[in-house]
C-alpha cells in the first residue's frame, strides 16, 4: 500500500510577487489547494447515488456559530447528537443540539412522499434542512450530509476547513427495503467492539440489516441458557485452532442495541441441519449414533448434520429459537439450510417443515439460504440466493418457481457480492471457489434482472456476506469489504437508472480519502481512479 508520495516545491519566479501576496495575507504556495478546498462536493458525489439531485444556489458553510436544531422527538434529538458528535472533533466547533432558533442544520420529521427510509436534504446559504417521515430516513440523510463535507471531517483532531455543503436539494429513498451485510463470526470470532466498528462502517452507506452468522462447524457464538455447552465448549475454538469465543446474552443485546442506534436490524443465523459440528460436539444426544464428534477447526463443509429422526433435535431447535428470538427485537431469524450434504433430501424437507413453524411460533419471519426453495418455504419466508452465474439451470429454475409462488428473495450471488472472494490471484486473504471478484464485477449487475424467471417484485433486496475462513481481525474485514461493500449498498439503495460503472468508479474514488481519514484499511483496486495520497 503506497502511502507517501514525494512532492517537488515550486520555485518562486519573482520575489516581489511573493511579498505582495504575503502583504495581502495570502500564501502563493497555498493558494491553489485552498481554492480547491473552497469548492464543496457536488450533491451527486455520494454513495449510494441519490434518487434525485437538484443542484443550485449558495452553499451552506458550517461555522463556530452553527447549531444542530431538532424537534421535540427523543429519537430526532439522538440523531442530532450523533451528527454533532461526528462533526465536532474535526471542526473544533461546539455545535450545540437545540430545539430552539432557526438556521444551522435542522432535522425534522414531517409527512411527505419519503417512504419508510427516504429523506430530503435542502441546502441554502441560511442552513441545511433534513426532512423525513421517520427517524430512519433522517439518519440516512445524515450520512449523505456527512459525505458532502470534506473527507477530513472524519478525523478525530481539529482540521482546517472550510466546511461547506453545496447548494440545492437531494430527494432520496431506497430501491429495496432489505440492504444487508453478513459477518461470519463462527469461522473466526470477532469481539463486540469489532462488530460495532463494522456497524459504523455499514451505516455510512445506508445498510439496514446486519446478518450475524452465529453458528457453524467451527464455533457456536451465542450463549443459550438451556444448552450451556453450546457456547462454553462449542464456542471454544475456531478455524486454525485459536481460542474462539462467544457472546454472552448481554453482549448480544449490546450489539443489537448499538446496531439499532445506527438504524440496522440484526438478523441472527443458526445454520441447520448442516454446518452443525460445534453443536454436535457439545451434546452427544444430537447425533444419531449418540457419539459426540471432536471439535472441528478446518474449512471443509457438508459433513455434519443434526439427527432429523430424533425428537430431541426439535427440543433443541425450539429452545435455541425461543431464546434467540427473545433476545432479538428484529423481524427475522435465519435458519441457514445450505450445504446439508449429509442430510438426505427427504430428511431435509422433513426438518425444514418442522423448524419453520417454530420460528413463526416465536414471532419471527424465516430466512433461509436458497436451498430452502427445494423444500416447502413457509408463507412469508425469504430465500437468500448465493449461487453463481454458472449455477445449474435447474437450481435457478427452482428458485425462480418459488419466487413466482410468493417467496421473496435476498440476492447474494457469490461471484458478485461474497466479500471473502479474492480480488485477484495475488490477494493475500480470501478464497476463490466462486472465482475472482474485482470491484467492477462486484458492482456491475442488476438485482432486478439477475435471475431469469424471477419477477422484479420478488426481490426484497441485496446482501453482501463476508465469510471468515481467512479473516481474523478488523483490518482483514475492511480490506475484503472495501471498496466492494459500497457497491453492494448502492445496488440495494439507488434507482436502476443511476447505475453506471464509469460514473460510479469516479464517485467511489472520492471515498478513498474518507476511508483514509476513518482509518479503514481498503483495497486500492487498479480499476478505480483513486486520488494520490
Amino acid at each position: 500500500m503506497r502511502r507517501n508520495h514525494s512532492t517537488t516545491p515550486r520555485t518562486p519566479r519573482v520575489l516581489g510577487s511573493l511579498l505582495l501576496l504575503a502583504a495581502a495575507g495570502v500564501s502563493a504556495l497555498g493558494a491553489a489547494p485552498e481554492a480547491r478546498a473552497a469548492a464543496p462536493a457536488p450533491l451527486s458525489r455520494v454513495i449510494p447515488a441519490p434518487a434525485s439531485v437538484s443542484p443550485g444556489g449558495t452553499p451552506y458553510r458550517i461555522t463556530r456559530t452553527t447549531a444542530v436544531r431538532v424537534d421535540g422527538s427523543a429519537e430526532v434529538r439522538d440523531i442530532g447528537t450523533y451528527l454533532a458528535g461526528l462533526l465536532r472533533p474535526a471542526t473544533g466547533y461546539p455545535l450545540p443540539v437545540t430545539d430552539h432558533g432557526t438556521g444551522g442544520i435542522r432535522l425534522t420529521l414531517a409527512d411527505g412522499d419519503f417512504g419508510a427510509e427516504g429523506y430530503r436534504l435542502r441546502s441554502t446559504a441560511a442552513g441545511v434542512t433534513l426532512t423525513a417521515r421517520t427517524p430512519a430516513g433522517l439518519f440516512h440523510g445524515v450520512q449523505t450530509l456527512r459525505q458532502l463535507l470534506p473527507a477530513a471531517v472524519e478525523k478525530k483532531t481539529v482540521q482546517r476547513g472550510p466546511w461547506q455543503i453545496a447548494g440545492g436539494t437531494v430527494q432520496d429513498r431506497p430501491r429495496y427495503a432489505y440492504r444487508g451485510a453478513m459477518l461470519d463470526v463462527s469461522r473466526h470470532y470477532f469481539t463486540v467492539a469489532q462488530v460495532k466498528r463494522y456497524i459504523d462502517q455499514l451505516a455510512l452507506y445506508k445498510i439496514n440489516e446486519l446478518h450475524l452468522h452465529l453458528s457453524d462447524d467451527q464455533g457456536w457464538r451465542i450463549a443459550i441458557d438451556s444448552w450451556p455447552r453450546l457456547a462454553s465448549y462449542g464456542g471454544s475454538t475456531q478455524v486454525g485452532g485459536g481460542r474462539g469465543g462467544h457472546y454472552t446474552q448481554a453482549d448480544y443485546r449490546e450489539i443489537v442495541r448499538y446496531a439499532a442506534s445506527r438504524y440496522l436490524e440484526v438478523v441472527p443465523e443458526i445454520d441447520m441441519p448442516g454446518h452443525t459440528n460445534a453443536a454436535l460436539a457439545s451434546y452427544a444426544q444430537l447425533n444419531c449414533d449418540g457419539v459426540a464428534p471432536p471439535l472441528y477447526t478446518g474449512t471443509q463443509v457438508g459433513f455434519s448434520s443434526l439427527c432429523v429422526p430424533k425428537e430431541v433435535t426439535y427440543d433443541f431447535v425450539d429452545d435455541v429459537v425461543r431464546e434467540l428470538a427473545a433476545l432479538t427485537p428484529g423481524r427475522y431469524l435465519h435458519i441457514g439450510g445450505d450445504e446439508a450434504h449429509s442430510t438426505s433430501h427427504a430428511d431435509y424437507v422433513t426438518f425444514m417443515d418442522r423448524v419453520q413453524p417454530v420460528v413463526a411460533r416465536y414471532g419471527k419471519t424465516v430466512i433461509g439460504w436458497h436451498q430452502l426453495t427445494g423444500a416447502h418455504p413457509a408463507q412469508g419466508a425469504l430465500a437468500q440466493y448465493w449461487g453463481l452465474d454458472g449455477t445449474s439451470a435447474a437450481e435457478k429454475a427452482q428458485v425462480a418457481e418459488a419466487a413466482r409462488s410468493g417467496t421473496e428473495l435476498i440476492l447474494s450471488p457469490a461471484d458478485r457480492v461474497y466479500l471473502d472472494m479474492k480480488y485477484t490471484n495475488d490477494t493475500r486473504l480470501g478464497t476463490k471457489w466462486a472465482g475472482l471478484v474485482e470491484v467492477k464485477r462486484s458492482y456491475d449487475w442488476n438485482p432486478g434482472a439477475y435471475l431469469a424467471g424471477v419477477p422484479a417484485s420478488a426481490v426484497r433486496g441485496v446482501e453482501a456476506p463476508l465469510w471468515s475462513e481467512t479473516v481474523k481481525k478488523s483490518a482483514d474485514i475492511e480490506y475484503m469489504a472495501f471498496p466492494r461493500l459500497a457497491g453492494a449498498a448502492e445496488l440495494g439503495w439507488s434507482p436502476a437508472a443511476t447505475h453506471s460503472w464509469n460514473a460510479y468508479k469516479v464517485r467511489l474514488a472520492a471515498q478513498g480519502p474518507r476511508w483514509d481519514a476513518l482509518g479503514i484499511h481498503y483495497y486500492r483496486s487498479p480499476q478505480v481512479p483513486w486520488p494520490a495520497r
